[in-house]
């Protein structure tokens, strides 16, 4: 892993880990603000996955571990890919839904409401980053392009090979038919 990858992914990954840890020890202060986005999630949970819990308080449990979990992963690179998708997944929405500053009247909070709602779609855009980032090694998309272009010339010269010796056995052939009626 490069030096910059090595500091970058810790750092950001810090602030989804220690927030997940306050969410899961401390989820009562964080329903009210959660309620927004679980009043919409919660119909599709009840529709999609019926067994799904639904109350803010665990939906904001479950929140704070998947911000843990993909977090830790991300800062110690393990499925960095993956994790950093996670996150920017979770980040997304509760942006959406708690920094609505276009609702705000109050200059001061609609200011302060605006920096938080652009810090958030700012580390969305890392998260995203990072999510695509292959570290130099050809990707799941270059490697199965790749792997078909190979198949295709395989099949190409498989295909030629065998009108090759299609056409030797047919003049071999040929070649015995003239031997014996020659004779």
């Amino acid at each position: 892993m490069g030096m910059i990858r090595a500091i970058a992914r810790p750092m950001l990954a810090s602030l989804f880990v220690v927030q997940g840890f306050k969410m899961l020890r401390h989820p009562d202060s964080f329903t009210a603000r959660a309620k927004p986005v679980t009043d919409r999630v919660t119909p599709l949970l009840q529709k999609y996955v019926p067994r799904a819990p639904t109350d803010e308080r665990t939906l904001v449990r479950i929140s704070g571990a998947v911000d843990l979990a993909a977090g830790a992963m991300l800062a110690t690179n393990r499925f960095p890919r993956l994790a950093a998708l996670a996150l920017a997944g979770s980040l997304l929405p509760s942006t959406i839904a708690e920094h609505q500053f276009w609702q705000v009247d109050d200059p001061q909070e609609k200011a302060n409401e605006r920096v938080q709602f652009l810090k958030n779609v700012g580390l969305t855009g890392g998260l995203l980053l990072a999510g695509v980032d292959t570290e130099g090694r050809p990707g799941l998309r270059w490697r199965t392009r790749h792997a078909a272009k190979d198949t295709r010339k395989a099949a190409r010269a498989a295909a030629r090979e065998a009108r090759l010796t299609a056409r030797a056995a047919r003049a071999e052939a040929a070649g015995k038919a003239r031997t014996v009626l020659h004779r």
